[in-house]
């Protein structure tokens, strides 16, 4: 393995026309090789990366001159490449990235890490993120690696010894953090008093990440026992392991340590993670597994939808035509969830937007993107109450989900609800 600064890279001498770069993803991006590849890009001929949710700033729509970027997610600055024409999405399970990447589906010419420095055997840990990256790497023509002296070293995101990077990067800066979303409003705290009420103390828990599911995890304070099977650990999820209410003391898997794939948080939540033997990164392989769910007893998956059409149908993808949202591994910890002894799947949302004007309940979802099915959709929770579908047939969906509707759109939607049932019902 040779080392070197990464004002010594020459990418084009690395990257060829037509190859596909894939980098780690999130906080693990390795900033010192992307933006160093952005800066060289018209030296390199046409080529395509592949990226999570973007948090440096490096890539813009710009860009485009020399980059198609994919993904599966439109959040994050993902979210301004959308807008800007620049961003294909690949309309997949979370789970499905490793066996896409493993199996060539995906391409993986040139993979860039972010890994923290060796331990005493000389092995990397990624440190943030343990996800489809390792699987892309095991395919790539050539492998660098960001050595960054203050990456937080996680049990189990210990690189593979069959991953060995080509070459070294020497950095030392910061690594990037995510700040949380700010405070919750009264209807945030209206839809947490809600959730809270179908979780029991005991059960196992997945989370998104935003407003939303940050005011879940501060009502939660209160409960016990709860355990942490989720794709991505936040300064929510810390906060719950520190009051005590997350203890994994009744998983039967991971028995107490909770389990993610990636970390997106504050400094603050780095620290905390740092060496600590109660949270363990595994890849997606592993976290969104849904025989690995079922297996786990009142797993409660909680996630975010953009819209819910009024048979149950979710949309968590896009709003107006813009692709802002992912699919990611809500199916995932839905179905799994689903299948748990006990289990629960719920889904959450304010009834309307921000200023009111734009139900967020509607009679069908406009832009015909289905995230979850109606058919896997359990429990729908607005700031107006609960909606219970398991099991209901489509009239009973319909008057559930009305009735936790803003108020204000509630008799339109009882009209579009009967237009809808003499259409297709």
């Amino acid at each position: 393995m040779t080392t070197c600064k990464s004002d010594d890279l020459d990418f084009s001498a690395i990257v060829r026309p037509g190859d596909t770069v894939v980098c780690s993803q999130g906080l693990a991006e390795p900033v010192s090789l992307t933006r160093r590849l952005v800066e060289q890009r018209m030296r390199i001929g046409r080529f395509k990366m592949f990226i999570g949710p973007s948090l440096s700033g490096v890539f813009r729509p710009e860009h485009a001159d020399a980059i198609r970027f994919q993904s599966y997610c439109g959040t994050g600055g993902n979210a301004a490449l959308s807008i800007g024409g620049a961003l294909d999405v690949v309309p997949a399970h979370y789970s499905d990235f490793p066996r896409f990447f493993a199996q060539g589906t995906l391409p993986a010419d040139v993979v860039l890490l972010s890994v923290g420095e060796p331990d005493a055997k000389g092995r990397f840990n990624l440190g943030i993120s343990n996800d489809y990256v390792v699987d892309a790497a095991r395919r790539a023509r050539v492998v660098i690696a960001e050595i960054n002296h203050r990456m937080p070293w996680v049990p189990g995101a210990e690189l593979p010894d069959d991953v060995r990077p080509h070459l070294l990067v020497d950095e030392d800066r910061e690594p990037l953090t995510m700040e949380r979303s700010g405070q919750a409003g009264t209807t945030e705290q209206a839809i947490a008093q809600h959730v809270c009420q179908l979780v029991t103390d005991g059960a196992t828990l997945e989370f998104g990440l935003g407003l939303l599911p940050d005011a879940v995890m501060r009502a939660l304070a209160g409960h016990r026992d709860l355990g942490i099977h989720t794709g991505v650990i936040g300064d929510g999820i810390a906060d719950l392991i520190e009051a005590g209410a997350v203890t994994n003391a009744r998983k039967p898997v991971d028995h107490g340590i909770s389990v993610a794939g990636m970390l997106l948080g504050s400094r603050r939540l780095l620290d905390f993670v740092d060496r600590n033997p109660l949270v363990r990164l595994r890849p997606a392989t592993y976290t969104h597994d849904t025989a690995t769910i079922r297996s786990i007893p009142n797993f409660v998956a909680i996630n975010c939808a953009l819209e819910v059409d009024l048979t149950g149908q979710v949309n968590s993808e896009s709003l107006q035509g813009r692709y802002l949202g992912a699919i990611g591994g809500q199916v995932d910890f839905v179905r799994g969830a689903n299948g748990s002894r006990g289990g629960r799947s719920i889904m959450i949302l304010p009834s309307s937007s921000r200023d009111g004007s734009v139900s967020r309940i509607v009679p069908r979802l406009p832009d015909e993107v289905v995230t979850t099915a109606r058919s896997d959709v359990d429990v729908v929770v607005t700031e107006h109450g609960v909606a219970e579908l398991r099991g209901k047939s489509v009239p009973e969906r319909m008057q559930a989900v009305a009735a936790i509707a803003h108020p204000r759109f509630r008799e339109a939607l009882e009209r579009g609800g009967h237009a809808l049932m003499r259409a297709c019902c």
